[in-house]
C-alpha cells in the first residue's frame, strides 16, 4: 500500500470529476460554466444554499461570492432571495432557467461515476460510498 495523503487522492478524484463535468457539459453547449461556478452550484445540489456558507466552503470572501454570483444570475443559473429564516442572509437557489444545465450535470455526474464503477469496480465503489457518507459533515 502507498503512502500516500488521502487528501492527495480524493483531490484527484475530485478533479475528474469536476473536469469531467465541465467538458461534458461543453460539449452539449454550456461552455460559459467555470470551476467556481461549477463549485457554487455542487454547493447548492449539496443543500449549502446561504451565500455566505457558499464562500467559507470556496474559500472566498463575501464580495468574491457577491461577484461570482452576479455572474451566474446574469447567466440564468442561479436566483439569489433573502433568506427566511434570516432576512440579513441571502438564500443561493437553482434559477428555472437553469433547468437544462442542471439535469445535463446530473445526467453527466451519474455517467461518471458509473466509469468509475468499471474501473474499480462494484464493491469498491459501494465501499467508497459508504465510507465517504460516514464522514461527518463541517459545521
Amino acid at each position: 500500500m502507498e503512502n500516500t495523503l488521502l487528501m492527495l487522492d480524493l483531490m484527484r478524484a475530485f478533479y475528474w470529476f469536476e473536469d469531467g463535468l465541465r467538458s461534458r457539459l461543453a460539449a452539449l453547449g454550456w461552455t460559459n460554466v467555470t470551476r467556481s461556478q461549477s463549485l457554487v452550484l455542487t454547493n447548492i445540489a449539496n443543500g449549502v444554499t446561504r451565500a455566505s456558507h457558499i464562500a467559507a466552503n470556496l474559500g472566498v470572501s463575501r464580495q468574491a461570492m457577491s461577484q461570482l454570483l452576479g455572474e451566474m444570475i446574469a447567466g440564468g443559473l442561479v436566483e439569489v432571495e433573502p433568506d427566511p429564516a434570516d432576512r440579513r442572509a441571502q438564500r443561493v437557489q437553482f434559477a428555472p432557467a437553469g433547468e437544462g444545465i442542471r439535469e445535463a450535470a446530473q445526467k453527466i455526474l451519474r455517467d461518471l461515476e458509473r466509469e468509475m464503477e468499471r474501473g474499480v469496480g462494484k464493491s469498491r465503489m459501494d465501499g467508497l460510498r459508504v465510507a465517504l457518507r460516514s464522514v461527518p459533515a463541517a459545521d
